[in-house]
């Protein structure tokens, strides 16, 4: 059934298993003791940034699959995008794996557009697993969207650090694991920001855009959830989106979280937080999918945020449009 922008799922699609990889910097934060692999070296035994990047995707991938007790040949597709040049990590892996493929881009909203399309197939009838799975790396997006590291660029304290990490899950029509109940799919909003390095204020509004429309279409308030999580909008952008929604008369600042507020320790180096593909995905695989095993969550509404930019477009001054789509998971919780 279709309300609006938003899907809802007959058969509650499970999230039968997720599988995290994740960098030494991003582990020495909160998701460090729960991510199944934990890099000590942000090349991955690899020669170049691209590689390890590559090859942490396909590890997240090979794992969950191992924790949901699945074949390759079980999966009836594997839902990935990625934000280095043409989703090269995602169509690699996909190479390495055989997995029937759907290549997506939703720049850092690929996870919750990932789910939400798993969840489509599986609920429809379609496949009976799907496997959606992201990832980014900070050394890879830094020189293909901004400069080379060797430069030693300062960087603006508006500015959000790309995180190094994976992330994986399996989507199944039936079985254990939290639900995907629902989906609200995002529209493109562009508030005219073109400064690359301050995503957090051009995803903002994309992400206020898609939750206020899940509202409206679920008759939801922000208080039946017990966690909003935004995917990488950071400590400026979460505040820029609690702002906007509170004008439209919608307060989530007693239940909202941002992945790239949490992922990191909090330093000086890190400025707003952290962002890219990997970042929400390394952060919903591993301390929340964690929270929803032990009983601790029963509903979360995950909307993640991507910038659609790219080099040529910025190169050309273009404003950066932005999306968010949002999934509710919902758990067990114990009482």
């Amino acid at each position: 059934m279709r309300r609006g922008r938003t899907v809802f799922f007959e058969n509650a699609p499970k999230i039968a298993a997720a599988a995290t990889v994740a960098g030494p910097k991003e582990c020495a934060g909160a998701v460090g003791k729960f991510t199944d692999v934990a890099l000590d070296d942000d090349m991955f035994g690899e020669d170049t940034f691209e590689r390890a990047e590559r090859k942490m995707l396909l590890t997240a991938v090979k794992k969950s699959l191992q924790k949901a007790g699945l074949a390759e040949k079980d999966v009836g597709a594997f839902l990935s995008g990625d934000l280095l040049n043409q989703i090269i990590s995602a169509s690699f892996t996909a190479r390495e794996t055989g997995l029937p493929f759907l290549g997506i881009y939703s720049a850092c909203s690929t996870m919750s557009e990932g789910l939400l399309l798993g969840a489509m197939l599986t609920d429809g009838g379609y496949a009976a697993n799907a496997v959606a799975a992201t990832g980014s790396h900070f050394s890879s997006a830094e020189r293909q969207y901004r400069y080379p590291l060797e430069l030693g660029t300062t960087r603006p304290p508006q500015s959000q650090w790309t995180v190094t990490g994976a992330g994986s899950f399996v989507v199944r029509r039936g079985g254990e694991g939290p639900a995907v109940t629902c989906g609200t799919i995002g529209r493109v909003t562009d508030y005219g920001v073109s400064d690359v390095n301050n995503l957090g204020a051009a995803m903002a509004p994309a992400a206020a855009d898609t939750l206020l429309a899940h509202f409206a279409d679920t008759g939801r308030q922000p208080a039946d959830y017990d966690l909003i999580l935004t995917g990488d909008l950071g400590a400026l952008g979460s505040r820029l989106l609690k702002d906007l929604l509170w004008e439209k008369g919608a307060d989530i600042a007693a239940t909202h979280v941002d992945c790239g507020e949490i992922v990191y320790n909090v330093a000086e180096d890190e400025f707003q937080g952290g962002s890219g593909a990997g970042c929400s995905a390394v952060v919903l695989g591993s301390y929340i999918y964690d929270l929803f095993c032990r009983g601790e969550l029963g509903s979360v509404l995950f909307a993640a945020t991507g910038a659609l930019l790219s080099t040529v477009s910025s190169g050309q001054g273009e404003s950066i449009p932005c999306i968010s789509h949002a999934v509710a998971i919902e758990g067990r919780k114990r009482r």
